[in-house]
């Protein structure tokens, strides 16, 4: 029997018909991804609901109230005032004192918490007797409730028998005693100490992850190439710790422009607004004097300032590290 080959006759086989195979292949590919979508979608829902009901919703729900003069009952506000509630603010002394106030916080935050949380990770990353105890001594306080640390801390601070004027005395350093959170000269000083304690252990645990994914021979060429230790930091341990930092400051930020609780404890934002947040204003008028409006408003504010450092962070400054890490999960596809 002469071979089809041979007798220049075609193959009937399905691949020898292109055409054929592709009008066949798309029902079957249709399905396949239609039964894809279906699944993502059921994974997705849960999700994609409390989203909705517990971001979006509230979101919404924040915008519609603050253009309204509302006291919170009565039903749904009717006393629609436009954009008043957010004139009144930009041109209220308590609330450009709370941004001014928020500007201070973050300042200190990230030149002297930060660092501060830096330089004992890279000591607590050498070998020494009981480095375990002393990381944990160190993280203990962000272990602690905001309200608790608040408590401690107007006991330590108190200036008839608290422990700092008392320290103080028996050093014979009377003259440096205070009335730390009665004082607006000193109130915000405090506030600030009291945030690096409770928080500070937090950026250091970032800080010794980052630290100890730093290849060892990466420092040992080093060394053998005459680096000293500053050098070793400065050159090798900085830069590669360049992402951990990054997220660092960016947290720190965030937390600064959102303080209430730590410093509802402690000073309910007094002395005369000395140590008050946009956050304690918000709680001040939308819940202590019934001006839900305009303590919504400040809320939004709060809210558009956060979103914008955000995406302005991401974009210019977490750009590369997020741009990295799309390309690695590319790469192992």
């Amino acid at each position: 029997m002469t071979p089809p080959a041979l007798t220049g006759e075609r193959s009937e086989s399905p691949a020898a018909h292109p055409r054929t195979a592709r009008a066949q292949a798309p029902p079957e590919a249709r399905r396949r991804r239609f039964r894809g979508l279906v699944t993502i979608t059921l994974f997705l829902l849960p999700a994609l609901v409390l989203f909705t009901l517990l971001v979006l919703v509230p979101i919404a729900v924040a915008g519609y109230t603050s253009l309204f003069k509302w006291n919170g009952l009565g039903g749904l506000p009717t006393q629609f005032v436009g954009l008043d509630n957010f004139t009144r603010m930009f041109g209220d002394e308590v609330f450009l004192g709370d941004l001014w106030r928020g500007l201070i916080l973050i300042v200190l935050s990230v030149t002297i918490q930060l660092p501060l949380a830096l330089g004992i990770a890279m000591l607590l990353n050498q070998k020494m007797r009981g480095r375990a105890v002393y990381r944990m001594l160190f993280f203990a306080p962000y272990m602690l409730s905001e309200v608790i640390t608040g408590v401690l801390f107007t006991m330590i601070l108190s200036p008839d028998e608290g422990l700092a004027n008392q320290v103080l005395g028996a050093v014979g350093l009377e003259s440096l005693e205070s009335e730390w959170l009665g004082n607006p000269s000193t109130v915000l000083v405090s506030v600030f100490i009291v945030m690096t304690w409770k928080y500070f252990g937090f950026h250091m645990i970032l800080y010794l992850a980052g630290r100890q994914g730093i290849p060892k021979e990466l420092g040992e060429a080093a060394s053998i190439d005459g680096a000293s230790a500053w050098e070793q930091f400065r050159y090798i341990t900085l830069p590669l710790l360049g992402p951990t930092i990054r997220i660092s400051v960016f947290l720190s930020v965030i937390g600064a422009i959102q303080l209430f609780d730590l410093v509802w404890v402690l000073t309910s934002g007094g002395p005369i607004h000395s140590s008050e947040t946009m956050a304690v204003t918000m709680f001040q008028f939308g819940f202590k004097r019934s001006q839900v409006g305009y303590g919504t408003a400040i809320s939004v504010v709060m809210f558009l300032i956060s979103l914008i450092f955000a995406l302005g962070y991401q974009r210019y400054v977490l750009r590369r590290d997020t741009e990295g890490a799309i390309t690695t999960m590319r790469d192992q596809r």
